[in-house]
């Protein structure tokens, strides 16, 4: 049996999309009779009509998606550039100075929060949309602040944004981990993903082939570009081309992307798959999230199984080996080639799969929820519905073992007990949720 593992809680808010500008088309009548002159007002008539019609019936952009800026809703300015400076500031000499985008979502916040312990400099970048509660990431950036990394509140589409911040800092490296995410939302919402994933992370490789120095890129990507790929279990040589899902598909549009970047600029760049992260501090629109909020109020939960009525398995990966992944590429990432966006030779480009390698049938995810919160769940079991998701998830990882040293360590059991933990503290204010014996 199998839960739809990206059901997003609320809409999104993608940057804001300006509309094209008219052409303007002058005509020029030569009235000589009335049949002219009523051809005349005829003509007029129906652009006004026209005219009417388009501002009537064009769909306005999607509100609230403006890139959201800081301090008094503008960027720029002395005091924001120190603030930028000082969160960039390495601490060890040795050390990276690294932008990280999406800072304030779930793998942003670990991401940032290592890399500032063991003394790189860290700046964040968050548009803070709603696709789920915004209080969650306000929560993140408060953490995040109080460890000295500031979040800049902002699009990665706003290119004189990113224009900007390369102009401050010359960062070393760029952690990319914005996107549009959830599999499900993609059929409410397609123009999201093609606006995050793809234009965004467009116009993010735009600004590091201009930047000099370049910096190495590290990115997101996702175990969902495998599809319908039947091989177990799932290795970065295996074919990617059938995507079951719009969310896979614009993470492997930005595979080619990245290649051609890479290619053409000398970016070295370094794309991660990872495979159902979980953990503290996590995504709400997740199953272990949302089933754990259900259970503990009672609900009834949603258990899916596949069209042949066989179980459906996840390769549930904790959060925190997911961190050693992608401070392992950082740090094994090389220098890009090119420098004010001419290439001067060939660069690094590399696929990791970062999974745990060892698939759990997501009722055994509800088991173990289950004796956590001492509460026996309400399950209702359906047929897996045409959203995208798929069977089953398998990382390969002998890659990423290899040329990264990557190796889990937390089973499933043991991350849910510190996901638990969490949410039970995170979300016990006020409420009656039952306390648990650690």
């Amino acid at each position: 049996m199998v839960q739809q593992l990206n059901e997003p809680t609320s809409p999104s808010t993608p940057g804001k999309l300006k509309p094209d500008k008219s052409h303007h088309i002058h005509h020029r009548f030569r009235i000589h009779s009335s049949h002219s002159r009523l051809t005349l007002f005829s003509s007029l008539f129906l652009a006004f009509i026209l005219l009417l019609f388009f501002l009537t019936f064009t769909p306005p952009p999607p509100p609230t998606t403006a890139p959201r800026r800081v301090l008094g809703d503008s960027w720029g300015g002395s005091q924001w550039e120190r603030l930028v400076s000082k969160s960039a500031r390495r601490s060890s000499a040795s050390g990276h100075t690294v932008l990280v985008t999406g800072a304030a979502g779930f793998v942003g916040t670990h991401v940032s929060l290592a890399l500032k312990r063991r003394g790189d400099g860290v700046l964040g970048l968050d548009n803070f949309n709603r696709y789920y509660d915004p209080n969650l990431k306000r929560a993140r950036q408060k953490l995040l602040e109080r460890a000295g990394v500031f979040v800049v509140d902002g699009d990665i589409n706003d290119a004189a944004l990113l224009k900007k911040l390369f102009d401050v800092v010359p960062f070393t490296h760029v952690m990319h981990l914005a996107a549009q995410a959830g599999v499900r939302y993609a059929m409410q919402n397609p123009g999201s993903y093609v606006h995050s994933n793809v234009a965004g992370f467009v116009n993010l490789l735009e600004a590091c082939k201009s930047a000099n120095p370049q910096p190495a890129i590290v990115w997101a990507s996702s175990s969902s570009v495998y599809g319908l790929n039947s091989k177990v279990p799932f290795s970065e040589k295996d074919r990617t081309d059938q995507p079951a899902s719009l969310y896979a598909a614009t993470k492997k549009a930005g595979e080619e992307i990245a290649h051609s970047y890479n290619h053409i600029y000398g970016l070295s760049i370094t794309a991660l798959r990872f495979f159902t992260v979980y953990g503290p501090w996590g995504r709400p629109d997740m199953a272990y999230f949302f089933f754990t909020k259900d259970i503990l109020k009672g609900k009834t939960i949603t258990v899916f199984e596949s069209p042949d009525g066989g179980t459906v398995s996840r390769d549930f990966t904790y959060i925190d080996d997911i961190v050693k992944g992608c401070l392992g590429a950082l740090d094994t990432a090389k220098k890009s080639t090119g420098s004010g966006g001419k290439k001067k030779g060939s660069a690094q480009f590399r696929v990791f799969n970062l999974g745990n390698t060892s698939p759990v049938p997501v009722s055994d995810l509800v088991a173990i929820l289950e004796r956590l919160l001492k509460v026996t769940a309400k399950k209702k079991v359906l047929p897996m519905p045409r959203n995208g998701d798929v069977k089953f998830t398998h990382a390969n990882i002998s890659l990423a073992h290899k040329d990264l040293g990557y190796r889990p360590t937390i089973d499933l059991e043991t991350g849910l007990r510190k996901f638990v933990k969490w949410y039970l503290e995170f979300y016990s204010s006020g409420s009656n949720y039952k306390k648990v014996a650690w």
